[in-house]
């Protein structure tokens, strides 16, 4: 067994598809209208679906917005140096919500950014998953 993606909702997806492409580096993998159910899926990640896991984004057409509810946490992504991704991130406009620096209570680097609809997203240090503390 292993995960295959992560589904989040999203209310524009051409402007999440840049986000996950242009922000964070990944690729667009696939994409379908599927025009009896009203909806779009988009695919993409870091590498091919057969030996990655994904994020699936969906568009139900004209739905513009969400509410992200307090039951959600994150995704997080292992980047090379956290404080060189978050300073990339924003000079691209991408939204930082915690600066890159040392968890609380740890010493793993970590910072969360968040996407065009408001999900939140941890970056962490490469090499540090194993240590994470909390």
């Amino acid at each position: 067994m292993r995960i295959l993606h992560t589904m989040l909702r999203t209310g524009n997806l051409q402007r999440s598809i840049d986000f996950y492409t242009q922000v964070l580096g990944m690729t667009l993998l696939r994409q379908k209208d599927y025009p009896e159910g009203e909806f779009t899926l988009a695919f993409l990640g870091y590498g091919d679906e057969s030996e990655h896991t994904v994020i699936e984004l969906t568009y139900n057409w004209g739905v513009d917005r969400y509410d992200l509810g307090s039951g959600y946490g994150h995704i997080a992504i292992e980047v090379d140096d956290v404080y060189q991704a978050t300073d990339r991130i924003r000079a691209q406009g991408g939204k930082i919500l915690r600066d890159a620096g040392p968890m609380n209570a740890g010493s793993t680097i970590i910072a969360f950014v968040e996407d065009p609809d408001g999900y939140p997203i941890e970056l962490i240090g490469a090499g540090q998953m194993g240590v994470r503390q909390g």
